[in-house]
Parts: structure tokens; C-alpha cells; sequence
């Protein structure tokens, strides 16, 4: 069968990649393009469009973007209707993605949302869309169950795809005695910076983060950089900060930190999967924080605390994001801190929350049995 899936950023990406090696054990005949990454093309997809160019994060970028946004949408719905696939699969970035599913739903075409969209935080009345336009509707937390019940959608939760990513990944690493010397960093214990994925992201919270440095000599700081963002961004930050940036090495320096400030994403769910205290950061542009108080419903932005229904990590949101909390926000989580072990131990329920490992299979292969009625 023919697929054509559609991510529009790096957690869509990896979310993907191991649907993708999913679908093609499931179903040995398929033929699968995309709009993602290099994650999605390394699994065996045939990668079409990647998702640097589709990464406009923030209400102002759309807007000074809308150009190039609408340019993409109509080179999505040429390549589709000459693909003719057997099925539109796709991934989050809703924005994108539902005015993708009504055209390939108006014509004919069979359509699978693997990842919702967080409608549940905001916007959601895009669920009439979902329900308009979405064949099956594949979910990846526990508490969107509900969420879809109470618009009259059944949805049914198989595992979240970080698990299977996550103990993949680990079960490769060297002892953590060795990981430091793995990443080629000091002999010290490791405080983790984790500054998103967008540049806009990364201008804004990184240098909040680094005020932090002084107040910890006995640490090091290891920045998780990301390939689609280049070197002389984050380096033009840094400065002369003692700061490592190592590259799409995320998972191994979670896997030795002691803590980490992670900005808020699937990053903070990654975080606590490696069992690595954090504290999250959050800080936008006026405009497009204004917008977001104004619509978002949600009372917490983390995976973490959404999941657990309760503040089991710090979040630290824009004007609440100062040097003096992030301080003591951090000193509580390291070893010693008043609050490391109750997080640790939260951390533990949160995986029990979460189910097994093995949801990309078990999702894959549904959706060829779907296929195949």
C-alpha cells in the first residue's frame, strides 16, 4: 500500500521514523513518501519535503511567513493527488495538517491523525475538523481518551512512542560511569540545558537559562544542541560562557546529567523517561504570549504535570522565568535538593501512567489492519 505522511517538525519527526519502521514491518509491500526529516528518510521513507522549512512556531511568524506557508500547502496537495496513496497519515502541526486532511478527505483519499494536535490546550473547536475530516484519530497520552469522549470521538490509547524510543536508545548507551567520556566532556557532574528546537525558542530562553552558570562552579553545563540549527546562533549566545554545545546528542546527556532546564515540548516527557529532574523553562514574544493567555485552557504546558494532572515538575512561564527562581528552582532538584527525591518518585508514577513499550508496533499495525477492511 502506498503512504504519504506529513510531519512539520523534530518531535514529528521522530514520532515518524519509528512509525515508519513500524509500517514496513507490518505491511512488506508499502511505498511511503513524506514531509519531515532525516529521522523519517533513515527509517525508508522517501522524503519529499523537510520540516525546517515548515517550522513556524509562534503567531508572528506565521504571520510574517504566511507566504511561504501557503506556497507549501499547495505543493502538499499537488504531490498527494499525483501520488494517489492509500492513505494520508499525519502527524500533530495542526495548523498544516487539517487543512491538508479536508482537501485529501474531499477527494476520496483515506486519512489517520497519528499524534493530536494539543486541542485540548487550545482551539478546540478544531475537533468538528478532526471529526469532519479524520478517519481514525491514533493517540499517544492517557488523558486524551477523555478528551476526544467528550466530543463524541472514541479513541483508543496503545502507549506513548517515547517509551520504545527511549529504552531503544538507552539500552545502547555505555555504563553512565562512561557517558562522559562518550560526549567527550569533563569528569563532572552535568547540568543539562535543553533549549528547544526554533531559533525564536532559543533567543529568548537560552540566555535565561545561563544566568544559572555562576552559582553552580562544581557543574558543568552541556547544551543539547539540534542540527537544523546552526552553530554560530547558539555560539553567538554563549559568548565566552563555559558552556559545551554537543549536537543530536539529546538522550545521551539527559542519560548522565544530574539536572536539566528543559524548554517546555516533548523534551520535558524525554526528560523524565531518562529519570533526569528538570526544571521548565517558557519564554515567548509579547505578542504572541498575549494571544496565548487569552486562548489557552490548559493549566499546565508541560507533558510532565498535563499527564500527571499535578505541578510534579516547576514551570516557569515567561515574566515568572528570573534568575532568582530558576536558582532555586534548580538547587531544590540536584542531588541534596528538598524536592529531587519526591520528583524522582513521581517520575516513577508517570511511567506506570504510561503503559508499556511497543505503541509504535501495536499503532502501525492497526493501521494496516484498518486499511485492509
Amino acid at each position: 500500500m502506498r503512504y504519504f505522511i506529513i510531519a512539520g517538525e523534530q518531535s514529528g519527526d521522530l514520532h515518524g521514523s519509528n512509525l515508519i519502521s513500524e509500517l514496513l514491518l507490518a505491511d512488506k509491500s508499502a511505498e511511503i513518501l513524506c514531509w519531515g526529516g532525516d529521522l523519517m528518510e533513515s527509517a525508508g521513507a522517501t522524503l519529499l519535503v523537510h520540516y525546517r522549512k515548515l517550522a513556524f512556531m509562534g503567531f508572528v511568524a506565521v504571520i510574517k511567513n504566511l507566504s511561504s506557508i501557503y506556497k507549501n500547502i499547495s505543493l502538499c496537495k499537488k504531490q498527494i493527488t499525483e501520488y494517489k496513496p492509500d492513505v494520508v497519515i499525519f502527524i500533530d502541526y495542526p495548523g498544516f495538517n487539517l487543512r491538508i486532511a479536508e482537501f485529501a478527505k474531499k477527494r476520496g483519499y483515506k486519512t489517520f491523525y497519528y499524534i493530536s494536535p494539543k486541542l485540548w490546550a487550545w482551539n478546540e473547536g478544531r475537533v468538528e475538523k478532526i471529526k469532519k475530516y479524520i478517519d481514525r484519530m491514533f493517540i499517544i497520552f492517557p488523558f486524551e481518551v477523555d478528551f476526544y469522549k467528550k466530543h463524541g470521538v472514541t479513541v483508543e490509547y496503545q502507549g506513548n512512542p517515547l517509551i520504545d524510543e527511549t529504552e531503544k536508545r538507552i539500552s545502547l548507551f555505555p555504563a553512565k560511569s562512561n557517558m562522559n567520556i562518550s560526549l567527550g566532556i569533563e569528569e563532572k557532574p552535568v547540568i543539562a540545558l535543553l533549549a528547544g528546537s526554533r531559533r525564536h525558542e532559543i533567543e529568548l530562553v537560552l540566555p535565561e537559562m545561563m544566568k544559572t552558570i555562576p552559582y553552580f562552579p562544581g557543574y558543568q553545563f552541556v547544551l543539547a544542541g539540534v542540527k537544523n540549527i546552526p552553530d554560530e546562533l547558539y555560539f553567538k549566545i554563549i559568548g565566552n560562557a563555559p558552556v559545551k554545545l554537543i549536537k543530536e546528542k539529546t538522550y545521551e546527556i539527559l542519560y548522565t546529567a544530574e539536572a536539566a532546564l528543559v524548554t517546555s515540548g516533548t523534551a520535558t516527557l524525554e526528560a523524565a523517561l531518562h529519570g533526569t529532574p528538570q526544571v521548565v523553562c517558557y519564554k515567548g514574544d509579547f505578542f504572541s504570549m498575549l494571544i496565548a493567555w487569552m486562548v489557552i485552557k490548559v493549566k499546565y504546558i508541560s507533558l510532565v504535570n498535563l499527564i500527571m494532572e499535578s505541578e510534579v515538575v516547576k514551570e516557569l512561564v515567561q515574566y515568572d522565568l528570573t534568575e532568582n527562581a530558576l536558582l532555586t528552582e534548580l538547587r531544590a532538584i540536584l542531588p541534596g535538593g528538598a524536592k529531587r527525591e519526591k520528583l524522582l518518585s513521581d517520575y516513577e508514577i508517570l511511567k506506570s501512567k504510561l503503559g508499556s513499550a511497543g505503541a509504535s508496533g501495536r499503532i502501525a499495525r492497526e493501521m494496516v489492519a484498518e486499511l485492509k477492511r
